[in-house]
């Protein structure tokens, strides 16, 4: 068995080059908890053909602000595809209903409240909407990362909210030091 070394919450999840898996290859996962359990994260660079009108129109959330429905959802990953999460910047003041603070800077919340706000032009400026997650149990991310499927990094808020989705494997690579164009899939395992 594979021990946890470090906890991995607020860093990037950066799929390498030989990632086969469709649903990770070229990914950027936020991790938003890990522990001895195992992890959560969501995937930040992989936008779906919804917007944000689309969700508030199934929800019924009225939309006052004119670029809100305009911003993208994301395929967050394959576990609970049909539940949303808002990653997102702080407000000070402000609680949701359902939210967890991973960091001083990023927040998860998953609450009907939050989507009203942005829909009134009231919530956070920093947001990254997402369906779905994806989920490691006990161990196994740990195993994925000796098996050199993943690079981790600290997560950079700026890459999140500000880059566009196509860029972000790329930069997240970057913050390490490391040009992802150049690393190469391995050819087997010894």
């Amino acid at each position: 068995m594979i021990e946890t070394t470090a906890n991995l919450t607020n860093h990037f999840l950066i799929a390498m080059p030989g990632m086969t898996d469709p649903l990770f290859a070229r990914t950027v996962t936020y991790l938003c908890q890990h522990n001895e359990e195992g992890a959560l994260g969501i995937i930040v660079n992989r936008p779906s053909e919804l917007t944000l009108a689309d969700i508030m129109e199934q929800m019924e959330i009225e939309v006052a602000a004119p670029t809100v429905g305009q911003i993208p959802v994301y395929y967050g990953g394959p576990v609970q595809p049909e539940r949303g999460f808002v990653l997102h910047g702080p407000m000070p003041g402000q609680e949701w209903s359902s939210s967890l603070k991973v960091s001083d800077q990023i927040s998860l919340t998953t609450s009907r409240d939050i989507l009203e706000a942005i829909g009134q032009g009231e919530g956070p400026h920093d947001v990254l909407i997402a369906l779905g997650y994806a989920g490691w149990g006990k161990g196994q991310l740990e195993r994925e990362i000796v098996e050199n499927a993943w690079l981790n990094a600290h997560a950079d808020p700026s890459i999140l909210f500000q880059r566009p989705a196509a860029s972000r494997w790329k930069a997240a690579a970057e913050l390490m030091g490391v040009n992802i164009a150049l690393l190469t899939t391995p050819a087997g395992h010894g």
